[in-house]
């Protein structure tokens, strides 16, 4: 179960940073974001999360919010690992796997 909560919490962390470091990079990169080569990439690595997010959400919200309402919905998911990792930790597996 640790095994478990481990993963989901490094994937949702992946895809904090990735959603993190594709906003910054399209400020920089201004309206040639699309054409930046490392912006395309991260554009990639989030594609998964926004599409899910996208098929969850009501047409009602517009193509532009969606990576926001990810990054938002991802740090929700990512709280609920890290306690859930602090409590199996605390519980009967002990403090040794946990270090």
């Amino acid at each position: 179960m640790l095994l478990l909560v481990t993963s989901i919490k490094l994937i949702a962390e992946i895809a904090l940073l990735a959603l993190a470091g594709r906003w910054l990079l399209g400020l920089l990169a201004g309206a040639k974001r699309e054409q930046n080569l490392f912006y395309q990439l991260l554009s990639i690595m989030t594609r998964p999360f926004t599409s899910v997010f996208r098929k969850v959400t009501p047409k009602v919200v517009i193509d532009r919010h969606i990576p926001l309402l990810t990054f938002v919905a991802l740090t929700w998911v990512w709280v609920f690992a890290l306690l859930q990792k602090v409590e199996l930790c605390r519980g009967n597996i002990g403090q040794g796997l946990c270090q």
